[in-house]
This record gives structure tokens, sequence and C-alpha cells, in this order.
């Protein structure tokens, strides 16, 4: 299909999103479950920040970490959910150059983001557990800010240029995109010109954010783990090990999505395109959908408190 107003090898004034190719029949339907689970992460996220705020025992180190995730995953489906919902319900496909660029670069700063926050999270239970006496001087609200703002600067120097370089790439006259959001190699597959340096620049901020990333967080739940193993008492190893299996739920559901979208991008090409596409969304969804109920739920106090509120209704 020929870009509307556009020359060839010239920048487009609009993408098309295809939103799920093969299935385009069914979106109206997919966009159901899709919008129930949107609307789980929006309300947990939001009860969450609100609990935090409001609960001046909540301010330490694990529920500022927390807050931190649930902003991020607001920022997260909220930048891509809306406009994908447009496009199964509403046949909403256009999207403006500039406006898909912006969409490319909040969807992968704050995957970023969201995965430096992971790993801060999985820091501060090591903290917590193998150093508990020097867990409130290590992880002061000073370090905590400054921890905080070194994961949001890494996400945005990083991702920044994914859009300076697409920016300056010459697209041909086709401006279909075989997605349901503007996803980094799915616009970069619409240019003419060389993308090497895209896609060289691409495999290098992966390895960069989730290679560093996974790598401490698997470090520091070796070592949680070797704590928890000498624990004496049976129970606390098991609500030890109850607390971190779920921890380790997120976290995977968090990056096996990303690490599925990634290779089938690069490498997937016998994956049917409606999974890769089916999959890419719920790796915006799920994580933001689970994060809220898995931390509130295992959290004594923000359970309490989500009780508190209720019971008084």
């Amino acid at each position: 299909m020929s870009c509307p107003n556009s020359s060839s090898h010239s920048q487009p004034d609009v993408f098309l999103l295809v939103g799920i190719p093969g299935l385009e029949e069914a979106q109206f339907w997919i966009a159901f479950p899709f919008f129930i689970m949107y609307v789980i992460a929006v309300l947990g996220n939001v009860i969450v920040l609100f609990i935090i705020k409001t609960e001046p025992s909540l301010h330490e180190p694990m529920y500022l970490f927390l807050a931190m995730l649930a902003i991020t995953d607001l920022v997260l489906s909220t930048s891509s959910v809306p406009k994908m919902l447009g496009i199964f319900w509403l046949g909403s496909r256009e999207i403006g150059f500039h406006a898909c660029l912006a969409q490319m670069f909040f969807v992968h700063a704050f995957s970023s983001v969201e995965s430096g926050v992971f790993m801060a999270m999985a820091l501060d239970r090591y903290v917590a557990i193998c150093c508990p006496l020097r867990h409130s001087s290590i992880l002061s609200i000073p370090a905590i800010v400054t921890i905080g703002s070194l994961v949001l600067a890494r996400g945005v120097l990083l991702v920044s240029p994914f859009s300076f370089l697409a920016h300056g790439l010459p697209f041909g006259q086709s401006c279909l995109i075989p997605h349901s959001y503007c996803e980094h190699m799915a616009v970069v597959k619409l240019v003419c010109g060389d993308t090497r340096v895209n896609v060289i620049y691409g495999l290098f901020v992966a390895f960069m954010v989730v290679g560093f990333d996974v790598l401490l967080i698997s470090m520091s739940y070796a070592m949680i783990l070797q704590a928890v193993l000498r624990l004496p008492s049976t129970d606390a190893r098991l609500k030890a090990f109850s607390t971190c299996a779920s921890h380790l739920c997120v976290i995977l559901a968090f990056y096996i999505p990303a690490l599925f979208t990634f290779l089938a991008h690069r490498f997937g090409h016998n994956v049917p395109h409606h999974i890769h596409i089916i999959i890419a969304n719920l790796y915006l969804l799920a994580p933001p959908m689970l994060n809220p109920i898995v931390y509130g739920v295992k959290t004594k106090q923000i359970r309490e408190r989500v009780l508190r509120i209720a019971q008084k209704k």
C-alpha cells in the first residue's frame, strides 16, 4: 500500500497499523480481553500508588521501588493500548509519522525502565535478606532517588537514538506496519536504505539492558536462595520461597515475551506472524496487570489497607 501524501524515499505523513496480521476479522473480539487487562492494570497500579502515597509506613525502599514500577507500567501500557484498541474496535489504523516515533520511544524507553526497576527491586530484596542490619543505611531515600534517576536516564539515553535514527531514514511508498503499535524493528523494515546501523544498535541496547539486568537479578536471587536455605525455621524458609517465587514469576512474565518478540523479529521467520504480534501485545499488557496483583496480594501492608478501604465503603 502506498503512503498518502508522501513521495518515494521520503518520510511519510502517516503510517497504517495493521493490528494483528491474519486475524483482522477477529480483532474486534480479541480487543475485549485486552481491554479488561488494561483496565485491571490501570486500576491496580493507581490503587498501589495511592496506598503507598497515603500510608507513611510504606515509605520504605521496597514500596518506593514498587511505586516506580507502577508509574512505569502506567506509562508503558497507556502509550500503546488505547491506540491498539482504536485499531481493533474503530478501525483507526492511521498514526502520524512523528506520533509513531514518539510511541516507539515511550514503549522501548519504559520497557528499559521497567527492566531496571526489576533489577533494583532484586537488589533491594538481596540487601534486606542478606544484610538486614544495614538495609536502611545502604538503601536510604537519596540512594533510592539516585537509582531511580539512573534507571530513567539509562532508558531515555539508550532509546532516544531509535527515534532519531529512524527520523533520518528514507522510507519507501509502503507505509503498512504489520503490527499493533510502532515497534522499532517493524518500522525499520519499511526503510528502503541501509538499516545496519539501526539493527546493530538495537542489538547493542537489548544486550546492554536485558543482559546486564538479568545478570544482576540472577546473581541477587542466587545469593538470596543461599541465605534462605540457611534459615533455621522451616516456616521462615517456606515464606521466603513463596515471596521470591511470586516475584520471579512476575519477572519471567516480563522477560520471556520480550525475549520472544526480540528473537522473532530477527530469527523467527517460521513463527506465525499473528502469534508474534499477540505475544508482543501481551508483553505490554500482562506485566502491568500482574505486578499490582502479585505485589499487592503478597504485601501484607498493601493488602490490609485495601481491605480497610473496602470495608469503609
